[in-house]
């Protein structure tokens, strides 16, 4: 996984539009006042020094300081502060060309005594640091689903090479971002929150949770679940089949019954809507 590296302010330009991102609000105001104030006082001094009459003196300080604002003071900030303006966003992005790469990897794990452990001592032999470990059982096995942290020069190859080695089977890797670190409970629970409120959104959440696609339209040949299986079906709240599938990824028991758990949910809560509309 490549990350774009770079420690100048225009490493940070954002490669469809070109623009830089909005700087802090207290730095930008401490960048304005700092250029804005001298000019200020200087077009001050100066108009003060003139003959004119107080309100021309007024207007003139007036028009002269807020011309030389806009057309100087503003892109001088902009230009010659940048990197201050800039300087959270770069260290920011410091740490995480500095951070190991992130990679999600799924593996068949034999449901014996140490089988993991051997897995894990492959890995850490490599360096590698297990982030975050999410276990689907299985009949005699289970697919372990990993968040690993490899330093740089591991590769995808040497990231399956690893659990093979540790005893495993079927092991597969992707490139992977921090947002796997998110705690996988408090999403199933805001997903399961979007679906009560809505039934309407049960494809979407049921995509989002096991990271699949909807198939449109759901063909009827395919069964609930199957062992690995890039297809799964589940009932909608209307009773119609939804199909979701998953290239290169099987579904697990585990993802079966968490969408089929999401589908009970949609239909109590399309249930309970339309009593209570009858009521109304």
């Amino acid at each position: 996984m490549k990350r774009s590296t770079g420690s100048t302010a225009a490493s940070l330009r954002c490669d469809s539009c070109g623009q830089l991102p909005e700087p802090g609000k207290v730095r930008l105001t401490l960048a304005n006042v700092a250029v804005m104030l001298p000019i200020e006082l200087a077009v001050h001094a100066v108009v003060v020094q003139t003959h004119l009459s107080y309100p021309l003196k007024v207007l003139l300080l007036a028009l002269t300081a807020t011309a030389l604002v806009i057309w100087v003071a503003e892109p001088s900030v902009m230009r010659f502060l940048r990197t201050w303006l800039h300087a959270p966003a770069l260290k920011q992005r410091g740490r995480l060309d500095a951070a190991a790469d992130l990679w999600r990897a799924r593996v068949r794990v034999d449901d014996t005594p140490g089988a993991l452990e051997r897995i894990s001592h492959q890995l850490a032999r490599r360096g590698v640091n297990i982030m975050s470990l999410h276990i689907h059982p299985g009949s005699g096995s289970s697919v372990d689903e990993f968040v690993l942290a490899a330093p740089t020069g591991i590769g995808e190859q040497d990231l399956v090479r690893a659990p093979l080695l540790g005893g495993g089977a079927s092991a597969q890797v992707w490139p992977s971002t921090a947002l796997a670190l998110a705690d996988g409970q408090t999403k199933a629970l805001s997903l399961a929150c979007h679906v009560a409120q809505d039934p309407s959104e049960l494809p979407y959440a049921v995509a989002e949770l096991l990271s699949a696609d909807p198939v449109v339209p759901p063909s009827p040949a395919v069964r609930s679940f199957v062992e690995g299986a890039e297809l799964l079906k589940i009932p909608s709240p209307a009773g119609e089949p939804m199909v979701f599938s998953r290239a290169g990824e099987p579904f697990t028991a585990a993802e079966s019954a968490r969408a089929h758990r999401l589908s009970e949910l949609a239909a109590m809560a399309a249930h309970c809507g339309a009593l209570h509309g009858r009521g109304d």
